[in-house]
C-alpha cells in the first residue's frame, strides 16, 4: 500500500491539489460505477471513446477523494478535502505506479501471449501448480494496456509465482506490457488471424506479439509457430510439436467418445495420456502446459496425472434463468479475489432483483494470509449483499461480517443436501467457487435446464459494438440504443440493463408491453414507443413511457386521455415521414400540429425525428440527401412555431458511418449494436450472439436411402447423417432444408438433409469425425446465411424462438 506522496515522489508526479498527502491507496479505480472502497481509491481520469474527467463528479460522489487528471477539471476547483495529481498521460502514469509495484516482487512471473488460448492455458497451469505453489492469475481476459495495469496491481508477496497474459490488437502496443510484465518465463501459444486486420503482414504481427519475451530466461512454445532462429540466442527455448526435436514431442493421438489418447515424448520419457478433449486448440494448449511443467521441473508422472485431471473450462462469467424467478451468474470455474471483485461488479449490474446473494467457496492460500482474510471482508462489507453462503471450513472469522443471512457449509454435497430449505426465490445469485468443489453442480441444480439449443449472447461484444459507434459520434452526440423485438432476438432486459450501465441516453422499444417489462425489470433509463396504440395509453402514463406520435388522430386522442387524468407536458415524440410512408406525418401537416400543441399544455415535444430508407446504399445517397433537407427544413419550422427547443434525429445505424452530417442532436444505434455491419463498413464490430445446438444422434445410411419427411432428401452414396436438435419451432426456418442450410461441427460445415422437422433436422456429416453431443454451430456465417434464404440478418436473429434458452456471458 502507497501513500500520495510516496507515489508523487516516485513517479514525479505533481501535487496539483493536496489535502492529505499521507492517504493510503489500495485500489486503482477508472470506472465511477465500480468503487468498492472509496477512502483507499485513486481514481485516472482515463481518455477513451469517453473522457473519464466528465466523471469525476460521479467518482466524488461515490466518496473517492484521490485523483489522477491530464486536463483541469472545475469541478475540483473549490474542494478543500482531495489530492489531485496532474500528468501529461494519465494511462501511462497508472502503468508507471504498476510498473514500481510489479518490481518489488522477485517470484517468477509467467507471460503468455498469442492469438487465441492465452486464457485456457493460464486457467490450466494454475490448476496444474496450485497444489504445491500459491499462484497469482490475472483475472478472466484482463490482457490489455489497461487490463494488465489492473492484474499486476494484486500482486503480493503471499504468492509463489504469478501467471498474467498479455494481448495486442496493433503495432507499438507489446513494448508498454513488457515493460510493467517483465516475465521471467514466457508461453507463445500460436499465431492466428486475430486482429490480423492492423498489422500489414504475419510476420509483422509475430514480432510484435515476442517483443514481451525480450527479457525471459526461457520461452515455452510450438515449433509450429516459432522456431529458434527467431528469438534471442540468450533465451532457452522449451519447444512442443510433432518432431523429434521437440524437448515435448506429440508421437500418436488417437480420438474416441470426446477423449483425445496422447503418446507424449517428455523429455527422454515416453508417456501415455487421456485427456477429455479432441479439437486441435485444447491439444495445442494442453501441450504447452506440459512444457511448462517440464521447465519447472515436474516429474513426467506428475505431468500426467494433472493433466489427465484437467476438465474442459467455461472462461467466462455466464448470466442465466434461473428456477423460482431467480438469476444465476455463473462464474464457477475459478476463485480468487481480483476475479470476485469482478464478478461481483457484474452482480450489481443486474437489476432484475433487489436480493442479492452469494454462494463463495474456500480461495487457495487465504488462511495464510491476514491481509487477504481482510480484504476479503472488506470487499464482502461493501458489495450490499442480502444473502451469503461459504462452502468450506474456517468460517469464525467471517461471521460478523455485515450482512441479514449468512451461512456455511463445509462441502458442496452438504450444501446440495440443504440447498431445497435455503429457498432460492427472486434474487440473483452469483455462484463462486475453485475448481475443487465442482460448483458447476450447484448451477446445474438451480439453472433452469434447456432442450439442448441455446443462443449464447456476448455481452463484450455489446459494449465493444457500443463503443465502435460511440466513438464515431461527437461527444455532444446522445446515444438511441433500439431494444426492440427482445433485441434483436438478444433478450430484452438483459441488453437494456448493460445498456442502461454503459450510460446510453434512450431505449427504443416497438410495443408498450416491452417497455412495461423493462420497467418492471428495473430499466430507469428514458423509453420510446415506436407503435403505441390507443389501448396502451394508459401503460405508457403508467410507467413514463413516451410514445411515438406519427399522426394527427393519434395526436388528439392522446392529448384527449391526458386532459382527462389531468397530466401535463407528458414527452412525445414527433414522427416525419420523408420518404419511408409506413408511420409519420407528412411535412404537409407540420403547420396543423404546430397549431394543435400550442393550444394545449398536455404533451410536450421531447424529439422530432424521420427514419431514412437506404442509408447504407450509395445508389441510393441523393434520396438520402432529400430526406435529410426535407427534415431540417420541417425541424426548423416546427421549433418556430413552438418556441422552444427539442432533440432532433436521423441517423439510424448505417447513417452514423456515412451520413456523420445527419448526427444531429442524437443518433439511433440497432442492428449494429449486435454486431451486423450491413455496409461492412466497421471491421471491429464484433458478432454478439451464437445460436448454438447439439447432435442428438448419428446413422449410417446407404445410397437410395431417403432422409425426412416426404422423402425430400434423397441420398445418392453411402452416407453419414446427423440429428440435431433444433427445428422451425426454434426459428431455424424451414427455407434451410435440402442442402440450403449450413451448420459447422468441429470446425466443418454440414449441409442439411431433407426438410426442416419441428424440433430437429439432419445434416449431412459423411466423411467428417462426429460424435453424439458434439456442438453445432447452426449460424456460421449469420449474412451468408441471410442471403442462402433470401432474407436479412434481422429476420433470422428475431425470429429464434422464446424456448431457445438465452445465456449471457462476460468474458
Amino acid at each position: 500500500m502507497y501513500t500520495i506522496k510516496f507515489i508523487c515522489e516516485k513517479l514525479n508526479g505533481k501535487p496539483l491539489m493536496s489535502n492529505d498527502l499521507s492517504s493510503k491507496i489500495s485500489e486503482l479505480v477508472y470506472d465511477s460505477r465500480k468503487v468498492n472502497n472509496p477512502d483507499e481509491s485513486l481514481f485516472f481520469a482515463l481518455k477513451a471513446t469517453r473522457d473519464g474527467h466528465d466523471f469525476i463528479p460521479d467518482a466524488y460522489a461515490k466518496g473517492i477523494r484521490n485523483f489522477v487528471i491530464s486536463n483541469p477539471v472545475a469541478f475540483l476547483g473549490d474542494k478543500k478535502d482531495v489530492n489531485v495529481i496532474q500528468v501529461h498521460n494519465v494511462l501511462q502514469f497508472m502503468q508507471e505506479l504498476v510498473t514500481y509495484h510489479r518490481e518489488q516482487f522477485h517470484y517468477p512471473i509467467i507471460g503468455i501471449t498469442g492469438s487465441n488460448g492465452k486464457s485456457i492455458v493460464k486457467a490450466w497451469l494454475f490448476q496444474l501448480l496450485i497444489p504445491e505453489k500459491k499462484v497469482y492469475q490475472s483475472p478472466k481476459s484482463y490482457n490489455s494496456q489497461l487490463g494488465v495495469a489492473l492484474s499486476l496491481w494484486n500482486l503480493g508477496p503471499q504468492y509463489d509465482l504469478a501467471l498474467i497474459e498479455a494481448g495486442i490488437s496493433e503495432p507499438g502496443e507489446m513494448d508498454a506490457l513488457q515493460k510493467m510484465i517483465q516475465p521471467n518465463i514466457g508461453v507463445f501459444t500460436n499465431i492466428g488471424v486475430a486482429h490480423s486486420q492492423n498489422f500489414e503482414t504475419k510476420q509483422q504481427k509475430l514480432t510484435e506479439k515476442l517483443k514481451l519475451f525480450k527479457d525471459v530466461e526461457v520461452l515455452v512454445a510450438g515449433s509450429e509457430y516459432l522456431s529458434k532462429d527467431l528469438i534471442d540466442p540468450k533465451i532457452k527455448l522449451v519447444s512442443w510439436g510433432k518432431s523429434d526435436t521437440d524437448q515435448i514431442q506429440l508421437i500418436q493421438e488417437e480420438t474416441f467418445n470426446q477423449v483425445s489418447k496422447l503418446k507424449i515424448k517428455i523429455g527422454e520419457l515416453i508417456c501415455i495420456c487421456q485427456v477429455p478433449f479432441t479439437d486441435r486448440a485444447s491439444i495445442e494448449n494442453v501441450m504447452s502446459c506440459i512444457a511448462v511443467m517440464y521447465f519447472l521441473g515436474y516429474d513426467a508422472e506428475t505431468i500426467v496425472e494433472r493433466i489427465q485431471a484437467l476438465k474442459p473450462l467455461e472462461m467466462r462469467l455466464q448470466l442465466k434463468k434461473g428456477v423460482n424467478h431467480c438469476s444465476i451468474i455463473d462464474d464457477s470455474y475459478s476463485n480468487d479475489l481480483a476475479s470476485l471483485k469482478i464478478s461481483l461488479e457484474f452482480l450489481h449490474q443486474q437489476n432484475q432483483h433487489s436480493q442479492k446473494s452469494l454462494i463463495l467457496s474456500e480461495m487457495e492460500g487465504l488462511m495464510e494470509s491476514d491481509k487477504l482474510q481482510q480484504k476479503l471482508k472488506d470487499l464482502l462489507n461493501n458489495s450490499q449483499l442480502q444473502k451469503f453462503i461459504w462452502v468450506g471450513q474456517d468460517f469464525e472469522w467471517l461471521k460478523d461480517l455485515g450482512i441479514n443471512s449468512i451461512q456455511q457449509f463445509s462441502n458442496t454435497e452438504e450444501f446440495l443436501s440443504h440447498l431445497t430449505e435455503l429457498n432460492f426465490h427472486d434474487e440473483s445469485i452469483l455462484i463462486k467457487g475453485a475448481r475443487k468443489f465442482q460448483f458447476e453442480r450447484i448451477v446445474q441444480r438451480l439453472a433452469l435446464r434447456s432442450h439442448g439449443t441455446v443462443l449464447e449472447i456476448n455481452l463484450n461484444a455489446i459494449t465493444n459494438n457500443l463503443m465502435v459507434y460511440r466513438s464515431l459520434i461527437p461527444r455532444n452526440v446522445k446515444l438511441m440504443a433500439m431494444v426492440k423485438a427482445f433485441s434483436y432476438g438478444s433478450g430484452s432486459f438483459e441488453v437494456a440493463n448493460l445498456l442502461q450501465f454503459s450510460k446510453v441516453d434512450y431505449l427504443t422499444v416497438a410495443f408498450a408491453d416491452e417497455g412495461v417489462e423493462l420497467r418492471t425489470a428495473g430499466i430507469t433509463l428514458p423509453i420510446m414507443v415506436l407503435s403505441p396504440d390507443r389501448d396502451t395509453f394508459q401503460s405508457l402514463v403508467q410507467h413514463n413511457l413516451e410514445p411515438e406520435v406519427y399522426s394527427m388522430d393519434f395526436l388528439e386522442e392522446f392529448i384527449d386521455f391526458l386532459k382527462e387524468q389531468n397530466i401535463k407536458d407528458f414527452k412525445i415524440h414527433l414522427k416525419l415521414d420523408t420518404g419511408m410512408h409506413r408511420l409519420g406525418l407528412f411535412p404537409s401537416e407540420i403547420e396543423a400540429v404546430i397549431e394543435r400543441l400550442r393550444n394545449q399544455d398536455q404533451v410536450r415535444v421531447q424529439s422530432f425525428f424521420t427514419h431514412l430508407v437506404a442509408s447504407g446504399d450509395p445508389k441510393q445517397d441523393e434520396f438520402t440527401a432529400y430526406q435529410i433537407s426535407t427534415y431540417q427544413e420541417a425541424a426548423a419550422k416546427l421549433e418556430a412555431g413552438l418556441g422552444y427547443k427539442f432533440i432532433q434525429h436521423v441517423a439510424n445505424t448505417s447513417a452514423i458511418v456515412r451520413w456523420p452530417q445527419a448526427h444531429l442532436d442524437m443518433v439511433r444505434l440497432g442492428i449494429g449494436l449486435y454486431g451486423v455491419d450491413m455496409d461492412k463498413n466497421l471491421p471491429n464490430l464484433e458478432q454478439v450472439s451464437s445460436l448454438k445446438t447439439t447432435v442428438t444422434q448419428i446413422k449410417e445410411l446407404p445410397a437410395g436411402e431417403t432422409v425426412g419427411y416426404d422423402r425430400k432428401g434423397v441420398l445418392h452414396r453411402d452416407s453419414k447423417i446427423a440429428t440435431v436438435k433444433i427445428g422451425y419451432a426454434d426459428g431455424y426456418s424451414r427455407r434451410f432444408g435440402n442442402s440450403v442450410g449450413k451448420m459447422q461441427i468441429n470446425g466443418n460445415l454440414a449441409s442439411t438433409v431433407g426438410n426442416i422437422c419441428m424440433d430437429m433436422c439432419m445434416l449431412d456429416v459423411t466423411g467428417q469425425d462426429v460424435q453424439v453431443g458434439d456442438e453445432v454451430l447452426v449460424f456460421p456465417n449469420l449474412m451468408q446465411a441471410s442471403q442462402d434464404i433470401g432474407t436479412i440478418p434481422y429476420e433470422l436473429l428475431v425470429n429464434i424462438s422464446s424456448r431457445v434458452k438465452r445465456v449471457y456471458y462476460y468474458e
